[in-house]
């Protein structure tokens, strides 16, 4: 999902592109999911990011673009979902997550496939060790059922019949700084900066 202006970013950059450690945040995320098992790699640009869209066409690289809109992330999503060449479920990313990893996104399908491939799964990291990282906040996971405050990370598997009253949905909770740092703002992409170098100065 990368049709998203970034305005908080304040960057004359469109988000996907801002870069982290010098590369734009959209290829980071691309690289994570061919280093994965996954099998396609969609990407849904919007007007409102038309030079990612450029970016992402220009190659024959693994992505293909979907237009959509640009009217809100879950009016986008269900863009893709009702493509009749889109079969569900699907593992959805933000752009916006440049310390994603292949063993990342495969911890998030073990986790689906362990659960029986039932509905969609939302995975959460706890607003406490948001705080701890000193990233940003910007939406919380309403829920009944936990007695922590969950954060969205920007990473799910949605099924199609997710909008059906039957449809479970799951929620896996998660540590995972890689999966707790979502750029939003200026301040944290210096933190994901600095977790990168940190990782490749080992």
């Amino acid at each position: 999902m990368c049709g998203g202006k970034g305005t908080r970013l304040e960057s004359d950059r469109e988000k996907p592109l801002y870069p982290i450690d010098g590369i734009a945040m959209v290829d980071r995320v691309v690289t994570a999911l061919v280093q994965s098992r996954i099998g396609v790699v969609y990407a849904a640009v919007s007007p409102n990011a038309p030079e990612t869209r450029d970016h992402l066409s220009a190659s024959d690289g693994p992505v293909t673009t979907i237009s959509t809109a640009g009217d809100g992330y879950v009016a986008d999503l269900r863009a893709v979902l009702d493509r009749p060449d889109v079969t569900t479920p699907i593992l959805t990313v933000a752009a916006d997550l440049p310390l994603l990893d292949a063993a990342v996104v495969e911890e998030v399908l073990t986790v689906y496939d362990d659960r029986g491939h039932a509905g969609s799964l939302t995975v959460c990291v706890p607003e406490a060790r948001k705080r701890r990282l000193g990233t940003s906040i910007d939406s919380r996971l309403d829920t009944a059922t936990s007695p922590d405050e969950l954060v969205p990370t920007g990473i799910n598997v949605v099924d199609a019949t997710a909008d059906d009253s039957t449809a479970e949905s799951m929620t896996y909770v998660t540590d995972d700084p890689r999966l707790a740092i979502n750029v939003n703002r200026r301040e944290d992409a210096r933190l994901a900066t600095e977790r990168i170098r940190r990782s490749t100065d080992r």
